[in-house]
């Protein structure tokens, strides 16, 4: 691994292993730093809070949005060594701060007990509530130090970049670019939040919330931001849009499939969780004009019950159904058919080697049930 002028650690190559090594590297020398200063304005603050949002930003976790900003980058024509890669190289380590941003929320919002495998942040400190024997309620102080989590690391993001963007003369461009990326995951929460609470079963609305939680956030727009960075032609930039869109919808489609099907020592989380909150995923509005076109109002009425209080159908018999009717066949042929298409966008690039084998494996693994 190669170290810039100002002790920022890059990659030795674009391989993803390599990238991960130095975003972490990135990443615990920013983060050291800040808990550093938290602690000089109070050693609680910056053990305890600080001191989890790190823990939860540097443990499990697959960097793919920094990754994938790298990859952007040297698409893009980035160098891969010097001031500026070590520049971009953190403008891509703050999206991982975001992630966490992001993680840490959205498991308040959607009341999940764990994520990766381990009790989620707001459970966390509900647990430390009851242990402590602290007055109030638990659940509202597990939820209270949950948002502060969340906002700090969006703080922090934006700290992080606005740095890395100093040294670039891109900096304008990566930052139209950041602001849309914060947007879209804030739209496309609300379209999640809103679609279940009006208990919305559209095929088109569920592909459209995917689109701006998931897609423009984990995949379209790091890669973009990397080429904006970069000053990468607008047909390389096109190009990795587009990929980024079609793979990262392919994505969400495939986690709504693991969240159904899925073992929770795979996934980190409980199974059937959006079937229990009655979310709106292609899965559950096309499971449910399948059965409308078959007839089948038994489904249709079991189906109708995802997620109505107070008596909800249960998951694992929608799960069920879902599969009988083939509305999971048809997902995971979207997934492939998405996957191929993102793939395709990549053609005729003249970019680097090992990034066009990455993101084919992506698109690739995107597609796999």
């Amino acid at each position: 691994m190669r170290t810039d002028q100002d002790g920022t650690r890059l990659p030795v190559g674009s391989d993803a292993e390599s990238v991960r090594a130095a975003v972490d590297a990135a990443l615990g020398r920013c983060l050291d730093e800040r808990q550093r200063e938290a602690e000089e304005l109070d050693p609680g603050f910056g053990r305890d809070l600080v001191g989890g949002l790190r823990a939860f930003t540097l443990g499990a976790g697959k960097r793919l949005r920094p990754l994938l900003g790298w990859w952007g980058w040297i698409a893009g024509g980035g160098a891969p060594a010097g001031p500026a890669a070590g520049a971009a190289l953190r403008a891509c380590a703050a999206l991982e701060l975001l992630q966490t941003f992001a993680l840490v929320h959205d498991d308040v919002m959607d009341g999940s007990p764990l994520r990766r495998g381990a009790p989620s942040v707001h459970a966390s400190y509900a647990a430390e509530h009851r242990t402590g024997a602290y007055a109030g309620e638990d659940r509202r102080y597990g939820e209270a130090m949950a948002v502060l989590t969340g906002d700090l690391a969006l703080a922090w993001a934006d700290d992080l970049l606005d740095g890395a963007l100093a040294d670039l003369p891109t900096r304008a461009a990566g930052r139209r670019v950041w602001n849309r990326v914060r947007t879209e995951v804030m739209a496309g929460q609300f379209l999640d939040i809103r679609g279940q609470v009006r208990r919305e079963r559209s095929e088109s609305g569920a592909l459209r919330a995917d689109l701006y939680k998931t897609a423009a956030y984990t995949a379209e727009r790091p890669l973009h931001l990397g080429a904006a960075l970069a000053a990468a032609p607008e047909p390389v930039v096109r190009a990795l849009r587009s990929y980024g869109r079609d793979v990262g919808v392919a994505f969400q489609l495939r986690d709504d499939l693991r969240d159904a099907y899925g073992s929770p020592a795979r996934t980190g989380k409980q199974a059937g969780e959006d079937l229990a909150r009655g979310r709106n995923t292609l899965l559950l509005s096309a499971g449910l004009r399948l059965a409308r076109e078959r007839g089948d109002t038994a489904a249709e009425r079991l189906l109708d019950g995802v997620g109505r209080e107070p008596d909800p159908t249960d998951p694992a018999l929608a799960a069920r159904v879902l599969d009988a009717l083939g509305a999971r066949e048809l997902v995971l042929r979207r997934c492939r058919a998405l996957a191929d298409r993102g793939v395709a966008h990549l053609a005729g690039l003249p970019i680097d080697p090992d990034v066009m084998e990455g993101l084919r494996s992506l698109g690739a693994a995107s597609a796999r049930p």
